[in-house]
């Protein structure tokens, strides 16, 4: 079961064509120390969560191992070891690159995985991060569209991002324009495809129909909101404080609710009138699934982007509008399908309208702090990025 592994950086053979290490790295002075391999260097990370957001604690283990524990009290909490590895970087393909990573996006689909409930369970050991921006440390020997010192971000990362040194195939990585930081391309890659899959690969989007972005003041709601503005649509959005709804209106939403005022639902009816809402993002369909069947437009359409538990629907209010609740998956676009998300995503940043929103940022040691900040907050406002 995932849930009972620490994360590791993965340890394999340096691969042909890369170039040497770089002279040093830096590993957190907090963390447990590693040893130096040769090769490049990737920080590894370890570290439990406990079940609701408890505390977790610092235990001890042999290095390259985590363990789970169980403290006092009536509710037992899972201890584990939290260390920085230094490692040799994976490789060993002629179509990957080698990035010197300066930022990474935290997503909460990573916490999933981590805690052993996502349906797609990694090998492991296992180094979470998919969202990295850097620059091109060296190339494969048949990458041609890349070249040492580009700077770049990527969709998808081998060795994983959470590290100061990320392996990625070259066709999950990205040219990054200058007149974005680093921190920002960080918070493109997994925010910015999935909106868009969501709104118009599953979503069949047109313009004119409107949209409601639920929790859309964090990364894939705010890419969301840009998105179908952008494209022509009406947009509406909630979150759960002022400031983030204020974000959502200075990031593409004509309107904003709080959805935890009790009647939030009936001001967003008030809004779209009797003809309801034509396409809802959804990142929390266990808590709004039902609700959002009552806000539906006939043949309207939830995209389910993200969900922590069941819930119970009657299946009576999707016939009633011959309306859809359709699941949302990046894991499953195909290539071609990648490359027009890629494609969108490039042309917005070129004509100025994706804006990347960085919200909270930690340094590489304190990303267990992130997971569980990713969870509990009270309101996102904007993407998470760690630092290095």
């Amino acid at each position: 079961r995932a849930s009972a592994a620490a994360l590791a950086a993965r340890s394999l053979r340096p691969p042909r064509g890369f170039g040497a290490a770089p002279r040093s790295a830096r590993v957190s002075a907090e963390a447990g120390r590693g040893t130096r391999c040769g090769g490049a260097v990737l920080g590894g990370l370890t570290q439990g969560l406990s079940d609701g957001c408890a505390e977790s604690q610092a235990g001890s283990a042999a290095p390259g191992r985590g363990r789970f524990g169980e403290s006092g009290g009536k509710r037992a909490q899972r201890t584990v070891r939290q260390q920085i590895r230094v490692i040799v970087v994976a490789g060993g393909a002629s179509k990957e690159v080698l990035i010197k990573v300066h930022a990474c996006g935290v997503n909460p689909v990573e916490t999933y995985i981590r805690s052993g409930t996502y349906a797609r369970k990694p090998a492991l050991p296992y180094t979470p991060g998919s969202d990295v921006a850097g620059v091109i440390e060296s190339v494969g020997e048949h990458v041609t569209a890349f070249k040492k010192g580009d700077r770049v971000f990527t969709l998808e990362t081998l060795s994983g991002g959470y590290a100061e040194y990320a392996v990625a195939a070259a066709n999950r990585v990205f040219p990054l324009p200058e007149k974005l930081d680093f921190r920002q391309g960080a918070a493109i890659g997994v925010p910015y495809f999935t909106a868009y899959r969501a709104l118009f690969q599953k979503g069949c989007a047109k313009a004119g129909e409107s949209v409601l972005v639920h929790g859309a003041s964090g990364g894939v709601g705010l890419a969301a909101c840009q998105i179908a503005r952008a494209c022509g649509l009406k947009v509406l959005g909630t979150a759960g404080t002022e400031e983030g709804m204020n974000v959502i209106l200075g990031n593409g939403a004509h309107q904003a609710f709080n959805h935890r005022d009790p009647n939030y639902t009936e001001r967003i009816k008030a809004c779209t009138g009797p003809g309801g809402v034509d396409i809802i993002i959804e990142m929390l369909s266990n808590v709004n699934l039902d609700a959002d069947l009552q806000l539906l437009s006939h043949a309207g359409r939830v995209m389910v982007v993200g969900c922590r538990g069941r819930v119970e629907i009657n299946p009576r209010d999707t016939m009633s509008k011959e309306s859809s609740i359709i699941g949302v998956s990046l894991f499953l676009a195909t290539e071609e399908e990648r490359r027009e998300c890629a494609t969108a995503v490039l042309d917005g940043i070129e004509a100025g309208w994706l804006k990347p929103v960085v919200g909270l940022e930690y340094p590489l040691e304190k990303v267990a702090k992130a997971h569980e900040d990713i969870i509990c907050s009270s309101g996102a406002r904007g993407k998470m990025v760690l630092l290095l």
